[in-house]
């Protein structure tokens, strides 16, 4: 029988040019009941960790599209069908809940992270962060990896950042801007790119990294991760899964991932 469900998601992936977030529509198209997560791109980790749990403790599976928020929230104001939104900053979630396209009463502040400056993980460079600090001398010939810097969460923190240290402008021509933080990331572990900034959990999830500096906190917006249930969202199980993000077992693997936990609701 034909599954408008599925359809549905790669129309609006063509339509966006954003084919790559769901890629996991192709391998879950069996399971078109599951709950659909769009998911930041800096959770895959986490999220993965937390899925399995979810699966063993209740036998069912979400089926997780990662992106940039800025992508995925575009994509769900496009009418992507998904049931539970997990964005990297609190601005793509009002983004969305302006336009009454999030379930009221349903966000919650998730998780907390960081930002960090890394190298790769054989690199010998070394530099302690603080106002007007020496990074293009570091970066030198080469770039600076960051997400959009416009667009993507990871990015705009990143960028707030070296502009409140004062260096923003004489880095600017050397940043290699990527779609999303683990694109940027990936540059990094490759030796492509001299240095990067990322969330502090990227690093921790790449062994070809090393973090050479953590960027200090007041530089930018507290970095924030909210979780809601789409407006559009009717899937009995959507409310489950956002719960079962907020317990202990959830808990567990996102600290595991160097994430600080918000929101955690009581045990029976």
């Amino acid at each position: 029988m034909f599954n408008h469900r599925i359809f549905g998601r790669f129309v609006i992936a063509a339509a966006m040019g954003l084919s790559t977030a769901l890629v996991p529509a192709v391998e879950h198209a069996q399971a078109a009941d599951n709950v659909v997560v769009f998911a930041a791109a800096s959770l895959k980790n986490a999220l993965d960790g937390v899925n399995a749990a979810w699966k063993a403790e209740t036998g069912k599976e979400a089926t997780i599209s990662y992106a940039a928020s800025s992508a995925l929230a575009k994509q769900i104001e496009a009418a992507a069908p998904a049931d539970v939104f997990v964005s990297a900053d609190l601005e793509w979630m009002k983004y969305l809940s302006d336009k009454k396209l999030i379930k009221s009463g349903t966000e919650v502040q998730l998780l907390r992270n960081r930002i960090v400056l890394i190298a790769p993980k054989d690199s010998s460079a070394s530099i302690i962060i603080a106002p007007n600090f020496a990074l293009a001398d570091l970066v030198g010939d080469g770039k600076l990896a960051m997400a959009d810097v416009k667009a993507v969460p990871a990015g705009k923190y990143g960028r707030a950042s070296l502009e409140a240290l004062g260096v923003w402008a004489s880095v600017q021509g050397k940043v290699a801007q990527a779609e999303n933080v683990r694109a940027a990331l990936k540059l990094v572990s490759t030796g492509e790119a001299k240095l990067g900034i990322v969330y502090q959990t990227d690093a921790v999830a790449e062994p070809g990294v090393k973090v050479i500096g953590a960027f200090p906190e007041n530089t930018h917006a507290p970095i924030i991760y909210p979780a809601a249930m789409t407006a559009a969202s009717a899937n009995p199980d959507a409310a489950a899964f956002l719960k079962y993000l907020q317990s202990k077992k959830a808990e567990a693997v996102f600290e595991k991932q160097g994430f600080k936990v918000l929101a955690l609701l009581p045990t029976n």
